[in-house]
């Protein structure tokens, strides 16, 4: 499977340096800062929909679920870090990878930025159908730019997109479980005129 892992990957990063203009879009995409900055203000849009206060409700809960996911699917990858171990392509064929961004420390299996990319996806799914489709096209395009990049395999995006979604229904459960929390930040943020 390893071996399939890598062909795949010699193929979308063999694209890498054959257009200037699509390098720019891929290094501009690659960014550690871009993809969850625009993922934050789609959600942060949401907080404000719903026609009334029962809607908005389950708005501001759901967006409490996909907040925790993200932490939840964050802390999933470093605990999985620990235990596996897998070298950064560039690290593992510096000869060979075209590196269009800087070399990363942390293992590569799973991606950290396709688990949270698809945590936020994911959890979107539950407010805003268009919304989540348009945040797993992101999703999709950041995880690409990764493998074009040079930074992650396939397999690595696969395994974090994974993560991500499947993280969503303990953090539901989660955040129903202790609803206290969300409902005391709910209420603070109402008294604050925030939500």
């Amino acid at each position: 499977m390893f071996w399939l892992d890598e062909r795949l990957f010699f193929l979308i990063n063999g694209l890498a340096e054959r257009s200037a203009a699509f390098d720019g879009i891929m290094t501009f995409m690659v960014s550690d800062y871009f993809t969850p900055l625009i993922m934050t203000m789609v959600v942060f849009a949401l907080w404000f929909q719903g026609n009334d206060a029962a809607e908005l409700e389950r708005i501001h809960r759901a967006i409490f679920s996909t907040a925790t996911a993200v932490g939840f699917a964050c802390a999933v990858v470093k605990l999985m870090n620990l235990g596996i171990d897998r070298l950064r392509p560039f690290e593992a064929h510096p000869e060979s990878v075209k590196l269009l961004f800087y070399t990363c420390t942390d293992p590569s299996f799973p991606s950290n930025s396709a688990a949270i990319a698809f945590a936020f996806a994911m959890g979107t799914w539950f407010i805003d159908r268009r919304a989540s489709i348009f945040l797993f096209a992101i999703a999709a395009l950041w995880s690409f730019s990764r493998a074009y990049c040079g930074v992650h395999y396939p397999l690595d995006i696969v395994g974090g997109a994974a993560i991500g979604i499947l993280i969503v229904w303990p953090a539901i459960w989660v955040n129903r479980l202790l609803h206290w929390v969300p409902d005391w930040v709910h209420q603070a943020l109402v008294r604050l005129h925030l939500a």
